[in-house]
């Protein structure tokens, strides 16, 4: 592993300058200007707008407008979303929005196989059968005589639907309007189609799904309290069922889950939404945290990305996800109980079967028995869908390669994409868009649908277009190194300091530091199968010394020993024992002298 140091200049003489730290810091993560770095360290929630974060102003009054007309007229809404947390907390978030102005709405969540991803011809025939038909109209032939030109309802997207141009015609030809809540890229007309043709598209990629149906939800809400617009009634109603910020929690698990950068808006929206999130009164949450053993008060970035995440969408990968959005949503304690515990056991369920599906996928990379190509093109008839993103995310992690993995179906394929750092996985997926039905996501991840007839040969030429434009470096996995810092400048005040810059996460990693010629004063191996290191560094000279944990370092015992001068790399951790607050330093990196 190389090591990468950000900021090499930056050298410390005498005393540690502890805010010239923290501007060293923000530089690293492209922090420069003065108000960027006050809107970072000091952060605002009313800075977050819809002009802030990109959203084009006349598609959100056309939204806007669209929705007072479908809420007025009693129009059946419909709020489209997605099967993952993103798409599950941004379809509660404008579900309980219009609910509560009184609008004729309902959720609706595609079922992964069933309906695939996404805005789908299937899903809205589903949404015709079951919300927009006329009673009268009972059969799909019955359906067919219903005139066109009488407008049926509204259709709004969460997470999705800025690739979905087949869908949005097709709706449209249904009498129903479409407006798309979206964030993943959209298309390059140069490399596939143009956006889908729908009434109005509020999009950005500057924010997770949920955060635009937040944007959305507050300009909507904005209009209904509008006295001027609404009734004494209304207002009162409004005003004292909806708290602003009460959608905030939902946001924060959906950002962190996304995993999209935590800079800007992104940062702000999180910082607030754990501040709400760690006194939620939603009993699906609070059932949740305690199936996880989580202590409300402590939840932060780790405890959503690896264990509420995960089984929030447990749901949405093996079964049905609208048991994951009945969970925020619901306001029955029994029924909120059991479905926490549904959740946790699908989500167990959903760990076996991706541990299986890794092994064998690792299996068959060691069976072709020769290099291993830049990228990894894994595909096979056992793979369940709901988990070959997960799968992907191993073996790019593992392999360090750009992964793709594929469940092959009879007729249809679907695929998950995830990459490593330098590299645009969904740029390089649509330029070969002919051969697939359809392609989306983010730089980091993405996912498409191919006809398995076609799959051998989009194998063939996205392994042969990767051999030519991956470089070797780029496969060399490297540790990001904010600065060097002398080991004995660790204590609480920069620690304190430090947590300044949070929440950590995508975008906005906690402070790496590397410390040269440190002396392992002790050393052992702890965890499950002696898995990892526990440190104890000490400064002769200066009779410092500091714990460390290196997690899954067990490996490294075979090249170090007590009494070894070494480089660490390595962020800074407050560690609780027997009640008892320690710093210690989790170790990333570590290089015998």
């Amino acid at each position: 592993m190389k090591f990468k140091i950000q900021n090499s200049k930056f050298k410390i003489k005498g005393k540690l300058d502890t805010e010239k730290l923290i501007k060293v810091l923000l530089a690293n993560r492209d922090v420069q200007t003065k108000k960027e770095k006050e809107e970072f360290l000091d952060p605002k929630l009313e800075t977050v707008t819809a002009r802030r974060v990109g959203i084009d102003s006349r598609n959100l009054k056309k939204a806007l407008a669209r929705i007072e007309l479908a809420i007025n007229n009693k129009e059946q809404i419909v709020v489209f979303g997605d099967y993952d947390v993103d798409g599950i907390c941004g379809s509660a978030i404008l579900w309980e929005t219009l609910n509560s102005l009184g609008a004729k709405v309902m959720p609706y969540i595609p079922h992964r196989i069933g309906e695939g991803y996404g805005l789908s011809v299937t899903g809205i025939e589903n949404v015709i059968l079951n919300l927009f038909q006329d009673p009268k109209h009972e059969s799909k032939e019955m359906l067919k005589q219903v005139q066109h030109d009488k407008k049926r309802g509204l259709i709004i997207t969460v997470d999705n639907g800025i690739v979905a141009n087949k869908a949005v015609d097709f709706a449209k030809n249904e009498g129903i309007d479409v407006i798309i809540t979206d964030h993943h890229v959209a298309p390059n007309p140069s490399t596939g189609s143009g956006l889908p043709n729908a009434f109005s598209i509020v999009h950005t990629t500057k924010l997770c799904g949920a955060g635009v149906a937040w944007i959305l939800s507050n300009v909507i809400l904005n209009s209904f309290q509008d006295p001027q617009q609404n009734s004494k009634e209304m207002l009162k109603q409004v005003q004292h069922d909806i708290e602003r910020d009460k959608h905030l929690e939902l946001v924060a698990l959906a950002t962190v889950a996304d995993l999209v950068p935590l800079k800007g808006a992104n940062r702000t929206l999180l910082k607030f939404g754990l501040q709400q999130l760690r006194k939620t009164k939603r009993m699906g949450l609070l059932e949740l945290f305690k199936e996880a053993r989580l202590a409300k008060d402590s939840i932060g970035v780790y405890e959503i990305g690896h264990m509420i995440a995960p089984r929030l969408n447990a749901m949405g990968r093996l079964e049905y996800a609208m048991d994951s959005l009945r969970l925020i949503c619901t306001n029955n304690q029994k029924r909120a109980e059991n479905l926490a515990r549904l959740l946790g056991n699908t989500n167990k369920e959903r760990q076996d079967l991706t541990l299986q599906t890794v092994l064998h996928a690792k299996q068959v990379i060691r069976d072709k028995k020769q290099e291993i190509r830049k990228l990894l093109f894994i595909s096979h008839e056992s793979y369940e869908q709901g988990i070959i993103g997960l799968v992907a995310g191993k073996l790019a992690d593992e392999f360090y390669r750009p992964s793709i993995v594929v469940s092959i179906g009879e007729k249809t394929s679907r695929a998950s994409a995830r990459s490593i750092s330098g590299f645009n996985i969904i740029e390089f997926i649509r330029e070969y868009s002919s051969l697939m039905l359809n392609a989306g996501g983010h730089p980091m991840a993405a996912g498409f649908t191919v006809e398995t007839a076609k799959l051998l040969e989009l194998q063939k030429v996205l392994e042969k277009k990767a051999d030519t434009v991956i470089k070797k470096d780029l496969l060399t996995r490297s540790l990001k190194i904010d600065c060097e810092l002398p080991l004995s400048f660790v204590d609480l005040n920069l620690y304190k300091a430090l947590q300044k810059l949070a929440p950590f996460g995508m975008g906005n990693p906690e402070p790496t530091f590397l410390s040269k010629k440190v002396l392992i004063d002790d050393m052992r191996l702890v965890g499950a199968e002696n898995s990892h290191l526990k440190f104890r560094f000490k400064i002769h000279d200066l009779g410092f010394t500091i714990d460390g944990i290196g997690f899954g370092m067990g490996d490294k015992s075979s090249e170090i020993d007590i009494g070894d001068k070494v480089d660490i790399v390595y962020t800074i951790d407050e560690n609780e024992w027997n009640g008892e607050k320690r710093l210690q330093l989790k170790v990333k990196d570590i290089k015998k002298i």
